[in-house]
């Protein structure tokens, strides 16, 4: 059986600035296939061109990121800061799960600084629970169900703080130091937004941020660099830790 990971996202660039070195390490050493998913296409992500321009471009640079490694390249096409926990949305994601049929899932922490972000892992958590029901969207889906719930994570935010600028504690990390480089190219093909954040987040290069992070958890975990998950262990979600088993859990000391 083919294995699948999913990268949940918000944005195109956010699976690439937060677990893309444990998309390219699954890939590589262990022969998953990779699906990268955002719900939004980034129609907010410029001061200079319209909504449906920068779209075009951003779902382009999503695709072409995901190209970086042969992975997939998903846009389930809500809108920018209108992100919600809906019907709608969540039949979406449950029908992205049930075409995917991904075993792991990566998505947005909760609490995270932006609400995108957190209705994302909202609808990610949902979604991995709904999945499996037959009766879920009954006579709605174009495939069958999942035959189980997938192991869900969550991701370290962007500077490993959630929206009051508290440190999120990481359950574990993965160490990405031999895939930093291609992290960094996958990052790198999302050209429009070095303008845009530079302007909105007063950020100047985000695959130099996206180091310094990575970086900051390596040296935790007394690696170069690593990312951080915490796993999704409530009822009826699997307790093991898959991610882990594969790739190797780090402890921040």
């Amino acid at each position: 059986m083919q294995r699948t990971v999913l990268a949940l996202m918000a944005h195109p660039d956010d699976a690439e600035m937060l677990c893309a070195g444990t998309l390219i390490r699954l890939k590589r050493e262990h022969g998953w296939e990779v699906h990268i998913a955002t719900m939004t296409a980034g129609d907010c992500g410029s001061a200079e061109l319209g909504p449906e321009e920068i779209a075009r471009i951003r779902r382009g640079e999503g695709a072409a990121a995901a190209a970086v490694i042969g992975a997939h390249y998903h846009c389930l096409e809500e809108r920018d800061l209108l992100v919600d926990y809906t019907p709608a949305a969540l039949h979406k994601t449950v029908e992205l799960l049930c075409a995917v049929r991904p075993q792991i899932i990566l998505t947005h922490t909760p609490g995270d600084y932006h609400l995108d972000h957190d209705m994302t892992s909202l609808l990610a958590r949902a979604a991995a629970f709904a999945a499996p029901i037959p009766n879920f969207m009954h006579g709605q889906r174009q495939h069958p169900p999942l035959d189980r719930i997938p192991h869900l994570y969550y991701c370290d935010p962007v500077e490993g703080k959630d929206a009051f600028g508290q440190p999120v504690p990481v359950g574990f990390c993965i160490d990405i130091s031999s895939v930093i480089d291609t992290k960094a190219e996958m990052l790198q093909q999302h050209h429009s937004q070095r303008q845009w954040l530079i302007k909105h987040h007063g950020m100047d290069d985000f695959a130099d941020e996206m180091r310094k992070h990575s970086g900051r958890r390596g040296h935790e975990c007394g690696v170069a660099y690593a990312e951080g998950y915490r796993q999704h262990r409530g009822h009826s979600f699997p307790q093991d830790n898959l991610l882990g088993a594969i790739l190797g859990e780090l402890k921040p000391a």
